[in-house]
């Protein structure tokens, strides 16, 4: 016997396979990834093939299935100064490598593109309305950013980061470093000061293209599997703070907007 919401997919067209929607999961992880005009087309299609590589890796399969209940809700969407809503790959429950190779295949037919500005801020906003939206229950709730600099439109990072973490969800980063910028700071102490936050959150750092793969495997195994980064991973307090409004400040104009009664 359909009950109420499984009798209403089936009238709509909808695959009856949507009212299972509703099943607990280990945990709900979130890939957004920046494609911001800083980052090159090749370098865009390697981290674009790092997470292929990771999706489809049997550590990252066996993570999935070594969970208290062995499955987990993912989903994807990409961002520069503004979330690019046509990127977004909808939320699959993977338990299963054909599972994840579902996956994988949907990401993989997308266009790689890159676009203007870069905003984790809206990055985090759109993400956290993504988790809070949908229909899984997941014992943790994630968001996973890649980038490759410092907020620089739309809101300030920190309240929204803040935001995120009083909904319950974790923030981890990826600090893309294949191209430093000595203007705005160490990009991996920014994350580590202005972006991520929640229990056992941690960025990892990726210095060459050929990093890219093991580190989003890496960063997706432990998201998957709960499990503690390595120490190595946390980043000691540092003698100087991260501007967490520094990629704003570099923007022209900036002070002219912020305080426009200056005479200069």
């Amino acid at each position: 016997m359909l009950g109420t919401m499984a009798l209403i997919l089936a009238l709509s067209g909808a695959p009856i396979q949507s009212a299972a929607i509703s099943a607990d999961v280990d945990v709900e992880l979130l890939l957004a990834v920046d494609m911001s005009g800083s980052m090159d087309m090749e370098e865009a299609r390697v981290q674009r093939s790092g997470y292929l590589q990771a999706l489809r890796h049997p550590d990252f399969i066996n993570a999935v299935q070594g969970g208290l209940l062995g499955r987990i809700a993912i989903g994807y969407f990409e961002w520069a100064g503004l979330v690019n809503e046509a990127s977004v790959v909808s939320w699959q429950v993977i338990e299963s490598s054909a599972d994840a190779e579902a996956f994988a295949g949907k990401l993989e037919a997308r266009p790689i593109g890159t676009r203007r500005g870069t905003s984790i801020s809206n990055a985090i906003l759109f993400g956290s309305d993504l988790i809070d939206s949908n229909a899984y229950s997941g014992t943790r709730r994630v968001i996973d950013i890649s980038g490759d600099g410092p907020n620089n439109t739309g809101p300030p990072v920190t309240p929204a980061r803040n935001d995120a973490l009083s909904r319950g969800i974790i923030i981890n980063g990826l600090a893309i470093l294949i191209r430093p910028s000595v203007s705005t700071g160490p990009l991996d102490r920014y994350y580590a000061e202005c972006v991520i936050g929640g229990p056992g959150s941690f960025v990892l750092p990726v210095h060459e293209p050929e990093d890219f793969a093991v580190a989003i495997r890496q960063k997706l195994i432990l998201e998957v599997s709960g499990r503690e980064p390595d120490p190595a991973l946390r980043l000691a307090a540092g003698e100087n703070a991260a501007d967490c409004m520094i990629g704003e400040k570099l923007r022209p104009g900036f002070l002219d907007r912020v305080y426009p009664e200056l005479d200069r």
